[in-house]
């Protein structure tokens, strides 16, 4: 690969929608460009029917910013489209980016309809960053709910993201490793994962590996020669029960014994898994092998984990892949990039968009999100989206109600507020230090145990509070009458 293909693929300035750049010309054709503009971006609907969804990806949206910049090949491939004028595109030569951003932090559990990003800056840079802010933040966030909701389900057993190769594309490996690594997961299968961000790489047999060999037992012997240290054998190749725990078994005794080793375990990959893992565990245990682990792979998710426990399985850990990696039970996350308001002069000017879907009605102004907690239990108790100004007193009674039955209301004392939103942008520069990926890891559980029992629930969760506070629910109201009269 030579230097200019490694510029394009580092530089992704030009992964836009093409109407981002035709709007740009718009509005500096318009004299809008320097118009002061805020976007939200905000999520409809949490994959899978599910409680909670877990933010992710805010790193690489830093990077993808602080990269932004046009080339000359860019340029000159937009000149070629002969839609935009040369001043504009002398502009974009000269591109720099000026907004501020801010971001709810990687790790945090997100609930629908509150903003996760706020873009406020000149109209023409915060449009222009709309699909990469909802590519990285969609992806990421997508891949650790689905992840987190399947590390639940193996009750503490570790969990090994093995996606790489039903991954769409190199990108969705890597990043998807990496966002199954903050929601919990054990380790990767993805190599590069390990190079690029620490998380540990494992893995250690396929099946031409056994198949490669004279036999069974030859392959496992080879195998425990070379990794006496690390001997974990896949047995499924030909008879889990018949040859392949036997055979693993002998290999142990004569050749990862006496070289001072135990022998980690087994890997199970086909067939049925609770069966064969139940008998497994007995010969293993009655051979002296009871330190010795079973690992589970084969088109595993949450529900089949869930149902193995329930039957009984003796399985240690879980290796899961395509289901994990492309979140195949809901592939898409759905968040959406929505302009709320505009400044006049030194007036923020809420803007909304309607809809004859309630649920696509946008809620306006310049805002940020609160997450109230029992001070008793340091349970969540819901979230508040506020007009950026305000300020919620601890000190007092705060009511919170919900904002479609604004009937159903609750008055809180003993509680705590903490802002979500985090500025990670101020003027085009970046004002954020991000945490390493651990901390985040550590963050995320940490989080999670602020949810109660019921949000957690993989069928009919109990729905996570998000209202909003009086001032921004009296201007939505107000405008929806407004925009009604018309």
């Amino acid at each position: 690969m030579d230097d200019m293909d490694v510029k394009k693929k580092d530089n992704m300035t030009m992964l836009a929608d093409f109407y981002e750049i035709t709007m740009g010309n718009g509005y500096f054709e318009s004299g809008l460009k320097d118009k002061i503009a805020y976007f939200d971006m905000f999520f409809r609907k949490v994959p899978d029917n599910g409680g909670y969804a877990i933010m992710a990806g805010v790193e690489q949206l830093v990077e993808y910013i602080q990269g932004l910049k046009f080339t000359e090949e860019d340029i000159e491939y937009l000149r070629g489209k002969k839609v935009f004028s040369e001043n504009f595109l002398e502009y974009l030569k000269n591109f720099q980016f000026h907004c501020d951003v801010w971001a709810v932090p990687e790790g945090t559990p997100i609930f629908p309809n509150e903003p996760i990003v706020i873009v406020r800056g000149p109209l023409i840079e915060a449009q222009f960053i709309e699909t990469m802010v909802l590519l990285t933040i969609n992806h990421q966030s997508l891949i650790a709910t689905k992840a987190n909701r399947i590390v639940r389900a193996a009750q503490g057993r570790t969990i090994m993201e093995f996606g790489s190769r039903r991954a769409q594309g190199g990108d969705g490996a890597v990043l998807g490793a990496r966002a199954a690594y903050i929601a919990g997961c054990g380790g990767t299968a993805c190599t590069m994962a390990e190079r690029d961000f620490g998380i540990p790489a494992l893995g250690t047999m396929g099946h031409s590996w056994v198949q490669l060999f004279p036999t069974e037992l030859d392959a496992f012997r080879a195998y425990a020669r070379i990794y006496p240290d690390n001997c974990l054998l896949l047995v499924d190749t030909y008879n889990v029960l018949k040859s392949g725990v036997p055979n693993a078994i002998k290999v142990f005794r004569e050749e990862v014994l006496p070289r001072g080793y135990r022998p980690k375990g087994i890997r199970i990959d086909s067939g049925d898994i609770t069966y064969l893992s139940k008998e497994a565990r007995k010969m293993l245990d009655e051979a002296g092998f009871a330190d010795s682990v079973i690992v589970a792979s084969n088109s595993l998710d949450e529900y089949i984990i869930r149902d193995l426990l329930v039957q009984g399985a003796k399985v240690d850990m879980f290796g899961v892949g395509e289901r994990l990696i492309t979140s195949k039970t809901e592939p898409v996350f759905g968040g959406v990039y929505k302009l709320v308001a505009l400044e006049e002069g030194s007036k923020i000017i809420p803007k909304i968009k309607l809809s004859e879907n309630v649920e696509k009605v946008t809620n306006p102004g310049f805002k940020q999100v609160y997450r109230l907690f029992d001070r008793r239990n340091n349970k969540a108790i819901g979230d508040v989206i506020t007009l950026a100004h305000e300020e919620i007193d601890e000190s007092k009674p705060y009511e919170i109600f919900d904002p479609e039955y604004t009937w159903k209301r609750k008055t809180l004392t003993d509680f705590y507020a903490k802002k979500l939103l985090t500025k990670i942008f101020e003027n085009g520069r970046c004002v954020y230090e991000g945490p390493d990926l651990n901390t985040i890891r550590n963050y995320c559980k940490e989080q999670m145990d602020t949810l109660w029992e019921e949000v957690l629930r993989f069928e009919n969760p109990h729905k996570y509070y998000v209202d909003l506070s009086q001032p921004l629910w009296d201007i939505k109201t107000q405008m929806l009458r407004e925009y009604s009269s018309k």
